[in-house]
């Protein structure tokens, strides 16, 4: 389901992050580290980033300067990695390595041209968590006594079920997709400027009038990343059909439609992998070790140290002026 479908249903209110002091929030770590990355790569020349050796590792400016956010505000990020990817989401991953290639050829046209505006917002596009992204990403969160784990599959899902079970205030997120898979109370915009916006479930249910499974089929009638949806039916075209049929099988008999692998894919949304072993593998006590964390980043790893000095600086101030005796 499109961000703009969802969200003309979901129930949003700005939250300050003083009312956030103590939480602790399940991270899409996937969602929260490519905006990070897309923002750096964008916004920052290669060179900054990219070791003698030619690999880039913009993801470690991203996380420096996205950690003190949370740090600044007395909130325990928990990062929550994707596990293996569904064969139901093999179309929507097609489709995004092909707009990275279309994505590509026009970054490269640009810089033949001498455009190197649209080249970096270009590059901006064509970016993916490589499995150094990947294994960089760790290895520094581990230097700082930042918790995470990896899911058997959805890191969305698997937060959501965190949030859920009640070992997580909030599950931190940009997709709306945590609202199907049962996440109670997720935070928007954690890596943007300002306050973040909270998506409430039951809130959304009630305003709506829905079950949560109504919701899923409205969902799935409007289009998600594991299904294509019904030409024409748009959310309030779908919350209208869902109210006069009862449910998503309702609606296609009655409109003579058909989503493939439909069953599946509402019983994804409503018992997705999950596991429940993840509080075995980190320690919410976090006890930053910032110097290793420099030299990993900027001698190991080549970067710029002018680029990650502020966020450092920010996470160093954090321990300090927040007074996180659980932290140290």
């Amino acid at each position: 389901m499109g961000n703009a479908d969802l969200r003309s249903l979901a129930t949003l209110r700005d939250v300050p992050f003083a009312d956030l002091e103590g939480s602790v929030v399940a991270v899409d770590a996937h969602n929260w580290l490519y905006r990070y990355l897309t923002t750096t790569v964008k916004w920052t020349s290669d060179e900054k980033y990219t070791t003698g050796e030619g690999v880039e590792v913009a993801n470690l400016i991203g996380v420096v300067q996205g950690l003190p956010k949370f740090f600044e505000h007395d909130i325990t990020p928990v990062f929550v990695f994707d596990g293996g990817v569904t064969d139901l989401k093999s179309e929507e991953v097609a489709d995004r390595r092909e707009a990275r290639e279309k994505a590509e050829e026009r970054k490269q046209a640009a810089e033949e041209r001498g455009d190197a505006i649209e080249a970096a917002r270009l590059s901006a596009q064509t970016q993916r968590l490589t499995d150094t992204i990947q294994e960089t990403t760790r290895d520094l969160l581990d230097i700082l006594d930042v918790p995470w784990y990896d899911a058997p599959a959805e890191g969305e899902a698997q937060a959501a079920h965190q949030n859920a079970v009640g070992d997580a205030d909030y599950v931190g997120s940009e997709d709306y997709d945590t609202l199907l898979f049962g996440a109670p109370r997720t935070l928007r915009g954690l890596t943007s400027k300002g306050d973040p916006e909270l998506m409430d479930l039951d809130a959304t249910l009630a305003d709506l009038d829905l079950t949560r499974e109504q919701l899923i089929d409205a969902a799935m009638l409007c289009g998600t990343d594991f299904n294509a949806g019904i030409s024409g039916i748009g959310p309030k075209t779908a919350l209208k059909e869902i109210r006069a049929h009862g449910d998503l099988w309702g609606v296609l008999e009655a409109r003579d439609e058909h989503i493939e692998h439909a069953e599946r894919v509402r019983e994804f949304f409503r018992n997705p992998p999950v596991r429940d072993d993840y509080t075995d593998e980190y320690d919410l006590d976090i006890d930053p070790d910032v110097e290793a964390a420099r030299a990993f980043v900027t001698e190991e790893w080549e970067v710029d140290a002018g680029e990650v000095e502020r966020g450092f600086e920010r996470i160093e101030e954090s321990l300090v002026q927040t007074g996180l005796d659980r932290w140290t």
